[in-house]
């Protein structure tokens, strides 16, 4: 299955993307964030505002995502890959930002307006999705593909 669903079912089980950005100059970085989706246009995640690739995305807001779970067995992977516009999350988005992520972490453990407002240790962060691709192994009969390669969806 290639569809929107399959995106859906990977960002439901997994809790953490890889999150590349790139600096002023075009030198690339890649981080693996703790990550909630919102909606089906936008992924949030906190960084401390120093963090390199948080820098990155202040002066370049191009990023890419990826997200899988690394342990599965070889030849049985899935992933989803979005092209993405990152910025710091609205003040009158941080509710929802809040709560999406809550719902992601243990219980007992949540993260407060205190952690993210002003002066806080943490600045939320968005990634407005652009385009969305899944990973389509090599092999796919309906594909044709003998290796493995991505799709739009």
């Amino acid at each position: 299955m290639t569809d929107r669903a399959t995106i859906d079912r990977i960002l439901t089980a997994n809790r953490y993307c890889v999150l590349a950005t790139a600096d002023a100059s075009g030198r690339p970085w890649a981080t693996p964030v703790f990550v909630a989706p919102l909606g089906d246009d936008r992924l949030r995640w906190v960084s401390g505002a120093d963090a390199r690739h948080s820098r990155n995305i202040a002066s370049r807001s191009s990023v890419a995502v990826t997200v899988f779970d690394s342990t599965v067995p070889v030849g049985s992977a899935e992933a989803a890959y979005f092209d993405a516009a990152a910025s710091r999350v609205p003040a009158d988005e941080v509710g929802a930002a809040l709560r999406a992520l809550n719902d992601r972490l243990p219980f007992g453990r949540a993260l407060s307006p205190a952690d993210v407002d002003a002066g806080g240790p943490m600045e939320l962060y968005q990634a407005r999705i652009l385009h969305r691709y899944v990973l389509v192994r090599g092999g796919d009969p309906g594909h044709g593909n003998v290796l493995d390669m991505s799709l739009e969806v």
